[in-house]
């Protein structure tokens, strides 16, 4: 025997070997592992088939119905005393439904008017409370940059928002000053003088004419008489002086709830504005506070930036008339300032007025004036309201159109006030988001 072989026995009898027994018991133990796990899943199928026929039970009892959706239906073995149980138990459900489903409709449908009607009600009750309540928070936002500023230079919010409020106040009493004397004044003379202004024009030629035409005098002074004689007629006027007599106390009362709510609001603001951002999600805090914070900045610029160019235009017009001679110039010139407020007819408004006051000083003074204010209304709107606008609102023409329409119809003229702040903040909102957010779609 070679050396090969021999190593080659040795090897083999060194090797280990599985016996014979130990590998029918692995193949045995396989097969019984097999056997168990479809047994399980046959088990977990008949309980699954159980569970559906179960629900379709359930269903067949409270709806009359025959199975989910997704199900395969039962059979009619299966199906037969569940669909009499359901059919009898179905019956009576659907005759008491069908009594008592109109009815609780229509309750349900009526108490929901009532409480539309009696939200509606109290809205259109609190109308005047909800025009001071923007009017302040207009006037708030218009001042705060004031008051800002005012901080920066080392004032506390305190001291900075009682200086800006004194401020005001001194500018409306000015205004008054200003205003009601001559108002007052030129009253009373019109008064006075009015019998006279009735002889001259009577004695105008073409008066007389008229009044041999068509006897105008007498028709007049029949019908003056018979209205002093109809109580209807003296109640209505008795009634529509106390009404003015009311709206204008109504008035002073609503522009001193203003200005209180104006001062309150200015040293709240930093604690409402505080508040009412914890409200947001911390993730989207600092985003919303960006947006707010810029909106509110454009709102308190251009309300501002209007008032400058009112004051302007109003200063502008009583140095014009003062020099023309206008009357009543001081009083022309408040009416100027303030009508310059109101957003596109504001200016041209007016203009109108004055240029119909002028007509007393002749067609020249009349003619100067109307130009004046052309050429006023070129620089006003290349010049001065670019320099002053720049850096608030920047809203499309269209928009500001739309905007003070709608705000015009919605609420008067506050709504035409703030209008275009609002359209800027929309249109902010606008940019800053729709258009970012569609983008990432």
């Amino acid at each position: 025997m070679s050396e090969a072989e021999s190593s080659a026995r040795a090897g083999s009898r060194g090797r280990l070997r599985l016996p014979r027994v130990g590998r029918g018991s692995m193949a045995g133990r396989g097969r019984e592992a097999v056997e168990t796990w479809r047994r399980y899943r046959h088990s977990q199928l008949s309980e699954l088939a159980e569970s559906n026929r179960l629900q379709r039970e359930l269903l067949e009892r409270t709806h009359g119905q025959a199975h989910l959706p997704g199900l395969p239906g039962p059979s009619t073995e299966q199906a037969g005393p569940a669909r009499e149980t359901a059919e009898a138990s179905g019956d009576s459900r659907r005759d008491l439904m069908t009594v008592t489903s109109p009815f609780m409709f229509g309750f349900f449908g009526a108490l929901g008017v009532l409480t539309a009607w009696f939200l509606a009600q109290n809205v259109s009750r609190l109308s005047s409370v909800i025009t001071f309540v923007l009017i302040a928070v207009f006037l708030t936002l218009a001042l705060n940059p004031i008051v800002t500023s005012l901080t920066n230079r080392g004032f506390s919010r305190p001291a900075g928002v009682f200086t800006v409020f004194l401020g005001m106040v001194a500018v409306l009493g000015l205004l008054g000053w200003l205003v009601v004397p001559p108002i007052v004044q030129e009253t009373s003379t019109l008064i006075e003088r009015m019998p006279r202004y009735l002889d001259d024009l009577n004695a105008q030629p073409w008066v007389q004419q008229l009044d041999a035409r068509y006897d105008i005098s007498d028709r007049i002074n029949a019908e003056i008489e018979n209205r002093l004689q109809d109580s209807t007629f003296l109640s209505t006027i008795f009634g529509g002086v106390l009404g003015a007599a009311g709206w204008l106390a109504g008035g002073l009362i609503g522009a001193f709830t203003a200005l209180v709510l104006t001062l309150y609001f200015l040293a709240a603001l930093p604690t409402v504005k505080d508040a009412g951002y914890k409200i947001v999600p911390m993730s989207r805090r600092a985003r919303v506070i960006g947006l707010a914070e810029e909106i509110m900045r454009r709102v308190g610029g251009y309300a501002l930036g209007q008032v400058a160019v009112a004051s302007i235009n109003g200063s502008a017009s009583w140095v014009m008339m003062s020099l023309l001679g206008v009357p009543y110039a001081a009083v022309l010139a408040v009416l100027v300032g303030v009508l310059g407020l109101i957003p596109l007819i504001g200016a041209t408004l007016g203009a109108v007025i004055v240029a119909l006051v002028a007509m007393s000083q002749g067609w020249v003074v009349t003619l100067v004036v109307l130009i004046y204010y052309v050429i006023y209304q070129q620089f006003e709107n290349y010049v001065i309201v670019p320099r002053i606008m720049s850096r608030t609102v920047s809203v499309p023409g269209a928009v500001t159109v739309v905007a003070v329409f709608a705000g015009g119809t919605l609420m008067g003229v506050l709504g035409a006030l703030i209008a275009i702040p609002v359209a800027a903040g929309l249109l902010l909102i606008y940019n800053e988001v729709v258009i970012p957010r569609q983008a990432r779609l």
